[in-house]
């Protein structure tokens, strides 16, 4: 059935598109797509900070999430090239079982090494669960657009965001309330022993991706250039999408570029010191699940869902520009919230806006995104914008500790809000090209 068919379906048969088989496939494997990056970015601040990490190592170490800024790099051969050993599973399938092994291990090395005796090493296995979820990442787009037809996406991308979430619940909440809990049940206890159980357990944890791989069917392959013809092969891989966005933008791919490049960096940037901050402020961890990982998930989700219906509303580049002055005004609420003190409440209202920003301006950017590709490069380009995406923005995170070291949360935080005023005037000039 095609996308012209799927307006003629009852409302009894579209909602039952949410029980196939093939939605709760993409539903489990979302949720092992958004477990290791909470792992790598910011369960790992957290303790990092709460093991006497100083503040400038803990975001030089957010690079870490560099990785997901270069995945498009690899992503032809993911795309394109089937592991020998593991061809009988079919390309998405044996990519997708490669790349969770190796979070698997990734985040066992994390758990068993302690970062104040060996955080060069701890750094080696983060970076080895940061690749192999940003392959993991590359074979499910593939996977998920592969498994369905066009009228069926809608319901797969809802089911991958669902899982999704609730794997960053689980990892963030649920890894913060696991250590607690191993932590209260010993009295002579070794400091790393709260967070080896927890990184051993979210290991666990992938067995569900690790399953529903092993135990599905490979989807209807798409057929690719001979081999032979690698000329062929090599412009529609790697030099073919590029040409493609220039050629439909001319000049104002630049402006395009350079507001993806930046539209983020606001939340991103602030982003890696937040745990950092609720550690030195005096919260523990469960206050931080509680508040953070749960509650700020849920205003998160319901955010996406203003911010979708808003852009079905008034127009993707209207949300697109409420979404950018909220995420940069929410950045001021963290420098009020560092003059309160140990105040939950307080953190409670902080984290409760941020969160709504944040899902408003995500679900107008991918909104935004999705509009920019090509149909003959709709993978490719979205991958390289949300690539784009975060490569500025991480790199200059990596400089947020040394930031607070020499002025202060305070100051941070106004900084950051500041950072995002080039992204509404972006914005604004985008928004006068699609009139």
């Amino acid at each position: 059935m095609d996308s012209t068919q799927s307006t003629t379906l009852s409302w009894a048969n579209a909602f039952r598109v949410y029980l196939e088989a093939t939605t709760w496939k993409i539903f489990a494997l979302g949720f092992a797509a958004g477990l290791p990056l909470v792992l790598v970015l910011g369960t790992l601040s957290f303790r990092l900070r709460e093991a006497g990490i100083d503040r400038a190592t803990v975001g030089y170490l957010s690079w870490i999430g560099l990785v997901y800024g270069f995945k498009w790099v690899w992503a032809p051969l993911v795309d394109r090239v089937p592991i020998p050993l593991l061809r009988r599973m079919g390309r998405r399938r044996s990519w997708l079982l490669l790349s969770q092994l190796l979070i698997v291990g990734g985040l066992v090395g994390m758990g068993i090494t302690d970062p104040k005796l060996a955080l060069s090493s701890l750094v080696v296995f983060a970076l080895l669960v940061a690749f192999g979820s940003a392959t993991q990442d590359i074979a499910l787009d593939a996977l998920r657009i592969e498994s369905a037809g066009i009228y069926r996406q809608a319901a797969l991308a809802s089911a991958y965001q669902t899982g999704y979430r609730l794997a960053m619940i689980w990892a963030g909440a649920g890894a913060l309330w696991i250590a607690t809990l191993v932590e209260a049940g010993s009295s002579e206890i070794v400091q790393n022993t709260p967070w080896e159980m927890t990184y051993l357990v979210m290991a666990a944890s992938m067995l569900i991706g690790i399953t529903v791989v092993l135990f599905s069917k490979e989807p209807a392959q798409v057929s690719l250039p001979a081999a032979k013809n690698f000329a062929v092969w090599f412009y529609d891989t790697l030099v073919g999408p590029f040409a493609d966005f220039f050629k439909r933008f001319r000049w104002q791919a630049v402006l395009l570029l350079l507001l993806i490049g930046i539209y983020r960096i606001s939340d991103i940037v602030m982003g890696v010191m937040a745990n950092p901050f609720y550690v030195d402020m005096g919260f523990t961890k469960l206050e931080v699940a509680s508040v953070s990982k749960v509650y700020g998930v849920i205003m998160t989700l319901i955010g996406a869902f203003v911010g979708g219906a808003l852009s079905m509303r008034v127009g993707v580049t209207r949300v697109l520009l409420l979404g950018a002055v909220l995420s940069a005004a929410s950045n001021l609420l963290f420098a009020w919230l560092s003059g309160q003190g140990h105040d939950v409440n307080a953190l409670i209202w902080v984290i409760s806006a941020d969160n709504l920003s944040s899902g408003i301006a995500s679900a107008a950017f991918i909104a935004y995104l999705s509009s920019l590709t090509s149909i003959h490069y709709s993978a490719t380009q979205y991958a390289l914008f949300s690539s784009l995406m975060l490569l500025l923005p991480k790199l200059l995170a990596g400089y947020s500790g040394v930031y607070v070291d020499a002025f202060g949360y305070n100051n941070f935080f106004m900084a950051t809000a500041c950072l995002g005023i080039p992204a509404i005037i972006l914005v604004l000039l985008a928004h006068k090209l699609h009139k």
